[in-house]
């Protein structure tokens, strides 16, 4: 059997007043990850096995990393007597209090709640899922493909283009590309001053960090999936 390696010490983060911006909530379908974990197969709550699971959870990430109680209540902001409480499973976090945990840990609420075996690694993104419906207007529809709640690097998006829509951008973070393949219809892709018409099958990937814009020049509608890769 493997022998047990010694726990590296990390060094402690920073204060939760840098860490955890307090106006900033944590993404809807972030949120709803803690509510699954507290829902059984059938909907029903199972707050024991919720709080069990959160609990361990937590003592596990701290004890990984080095940190006492008292450094991770200084980078998230949560009391150490809460902290102990929750990883003594005789307090439940509310969603704030998690999302401030998650935090501190350099995570993502859905990453902080999720624990391997207990939920599904499959994540389905429904066609009718209005979460995930980033904008809609009379010329442009986009619907986002990739999960709200994971922090990346990467984004997957479906665009809809009425005839003679367009979606133009803004210069995104240096070094972002982006990809792009048309399902159906003609468009016209342009990255600052270079420019290339598009048609069913076709594929390009171009710059992302100049002005750019994708616009419908043929007849009807046209639909393409687009991927944003930020370096």
């Amino acid at each position: 059997m493997p022998v047990s390696k010694p726990i590296k010490k990390q060094p402690a983060p920073a204060a939760a007043t840098a860490a955890v911006p307090a106006t900033n909530p944590p993404a809807p379908a972030a949120a709803s990850a803690i509510a699954d974990l507290a829902l059984g197969h059938a909907g029903e709550p199972h707050p024991e096995w919720a709080g069990d699971q959160l609990c361990r959870r937590l003592k596990n990430l701290r004890t990984e990393r080095g940190w006492s109680l008292d450094v991770l209540a200084n980078a998230s902001g949560v009391s150490r007597s809460m902290l102990s409480q929750i990883e003594r499973n005789q307090a439940n976090p509310t969603l704030n209090v998690a999302f401030r945990i998650a935090r501190a840990f350099g995570m993502s609420l859905g990453e902080f709640v999720e624990t391997p075996g207990a939920m599904s690694s499959i994540m389905v993104i429904r066609a009718g899922d209005r979460t995930y419906h980033y904008r809609s207007d009379a010329d442009c529809q986009i619907r986002t493909l990739s999960p709200l709640n994971l922090e990346k690097d990467v984004e997957f998006y479906e665009v809809q283009l009425k005839e003679g829509g367009a979606l133009r951008s803004a210069p995104h973070f240096a070094g972002t590309r982006e990809f792009l393949t048309v399902q159906s219809g003609k468009v016209r892709v342009q990255s600052a001053e270079d420019s290339e018409d598009l048609e069913r099958g076709d594929s390009v990937s171009y710059r992302a960090d100049v002005p750019h814009a994708i616009l419908n020049v043929g007849k009807g509608d046209a639909l393409v999936l687009l991927v944003d890769i930020y370096r």
